[in-house]
């Protein structure tokens, strides 16, 4: 399957996210970069173009969760599947403490320490974010 994403398709993956990246939620305006359409479930994994299996990815969650599924908890035996913006709720996983993103479940555990959502840089851009009002 070829991972050209039509530019209507790139626009409705978009605007259903309301240009802010489906995981740590930082909206695009704020980014120095151009956020992207990433495959929830990857190309190499049997996932589809389609706009079911599709989010919108600042570039720093999308490279780090790569073709990736799930990681490996640091328990070292428990396998979780990260976050999905098509099957779940965010506030279910996560939630926000003072510009820290902080995990309610396993699988928030999972996709916060894969995504990096809480280098001190993330965090920092939040707290400026959330003072004036652009966060969530």
């Amino acid at each position: 399957m070829s991972r050209y994403i039509a530019p209507q398709l790139r626009q409705k993956v978009a605007e259903r996210a309301k240009y802010c990246c489906e995981y740590c939620r930082i909206p695009e305006i704020a980014a120095m970069l151009k956020f992207q359409v990433e495959h929830i479930i990857s190309l190499q994994h049997g996932g589809k173009t389609v706009l079911s299996n599709l989010a919108y990815a600042c570039p720093i969650c999308n490279a780090n969760k790569g073709p990736n599924v799930g990681t490996v908890l640091p328990d070292e035996e428990t396998f979780v599947r990260f976050f999905n913006p098509r099957k779940h709720e965010w506030n279910d996983h996560f939630e926000v403490e003072n510009g820290l993103i902080v995990s309610k479940t396993a699988i928030g555990q999972g996709t916060i320490n894969i995504l990096g959502f809480n280098s001190i840089d993330k965090v920092l851009e939040r707290q400026v974010l959330i003072e004036i009002g652009k966060y969530p």
